[in-house]
């Protein structure tokens, strides 16, 4: 079956054309450089911009695959989490899209979709796994029991990892989008130099809180400043970088764990952090798991992977109408 999926959570728009888990064509338009001015992310910009180019892009996917339009076989899209102005773009573009073709339309869930991203990367990857999804919206430990049924097992109580390492970025005066800078700056430090806090919550042992963490920071940098001291910049981006994945890593194996699992699976925009990876990459090594991190190309915001868990949605008869709205908040 082939599945025309469109992606506008955020400041990406994306068009692909999927087969199953195997990608036709793929395509984003990325709006860093628009939003790069103010810092971040400006909604009302971002939803006019995914209305100026969401067509256009349908047409280069379709063309690209080497398909006609009678050839899609159903129309996926992200419906939530998101910015609800930028989802509502691609929800209307994509309930008319469905109903011109007369074909279903099938809502996805974009926390769903990027494990899906997996799928794509590794075509001998199957549930059941533990994953942990890390993006500028979202820090998630999900318990992927199938395909469509899920389960978090643990969450960040307050700021996403990505949303910390884009406003650490922003105080240390690297611009936007931050997680890319932040690692590149790391790379050059001294991750002990400076010892900052990996916050423990009491209630759920896999929870996470990373408001701590970014206050911490800032308030280190702003005292170096009012007493004229100089701050290893690489040095802090460093020991930024290893307190989050002191965060994330160990929960995220203790969870595999405890749930019998061999598979550890990790997804989302800051899977694509080099620390990070390491990290999974020692634990995984030392306790025997089975690591999947998909490529860089597929970390970041795209509509393949929704394509791939669309086919996934349609095959639990998952379908959506004309009905279908968009969601800023919801459950996976």
């Amino acid at each position: 079956m082939i599945i025309l999926s469109v992606e506008s959570s955020c400041d990406e728009t994306a068009v692909a054309v999927t087969r199953g888990r195997e990608v036709l064509s793929s395509e984003i338009f990325s709006q860093v450089d628009i939003h790069a001015l103010y810092g971040g992310v400006v909604p009302e910009i971002a939803s006019r911009n995914h209305i100026e180019v969401i067509s256009r892009l349908a047409d280069s996917a379709v063309s690209h695959a080497g398909i006609s339009k009678t050839d899609i076989g159903g129309v996926a899209v992200t419906y939530a989490p998101g910015l609800v102005g930028a989802l509502l773009v691609g929800v209307n573009f994509a309930k008319s899209a469905a109903y011109a073709l007369n074909v279903p339309l099938i809502p996805v869930h974009h926390i769903r979709g990027h494990i899906a991203a997996n799928y794509i990367a590794y075509p001998e990857l199957e549930p059941p796994f533990l994953c942990l999804i890390i993006s500028g919206g979202h820090s998630l430990i999900v318990d992927v029991k199938s395909y469509t049924h899920m389960e978090i097992v643990g969450a960040s109580r307050d700021d996403a990892a990505g949303e910390c390492f884009d406003k650490a970025a922003r105080v240390l005066g690297l611009g936007y989008p931050g997680g890319v800078q932040m690692d590149k700056l790391a790379k050059g430090g001294d991750d002990r130099k400076y010892p900052l806090p990996r916050p423990v919550l009491t209630g759920s042992k896999y929870d996470m809180s990373f408001s701590g963490l970014k206050t911490n920071l800032i308030n280190l940098l702003h005292n170096a400043q009012q007493k004229g001291e100089e701050i290893d910049k690489p040095s802090l981006a460093a020991s930024f970088a290893a307190a989050v994945s002191d965060i994330l890593v160990p929960r995220t194996a203790a969870a595999a764990k405890e749930k019998g699992y061999d598979k550890i699976v990790i997804a989302g925009g800051v899977a694509a952090n080099s620390r990070i990876r390491r990290d999974f990459e020692m634990v995984a090594k030392k306790e025997g798991f089975t690591l999947y991190a998909p490529p860089l190309s597929l970390c970041g915001d795209n509509a393949a992977m929704i394509g791939c868990q669309g086919y996934y949605e349609y095959m639990a008869g998952i379908r959506g109408d004309t009905a279908l709205n968009a969601f800023a908040v919801k459950g996976i």
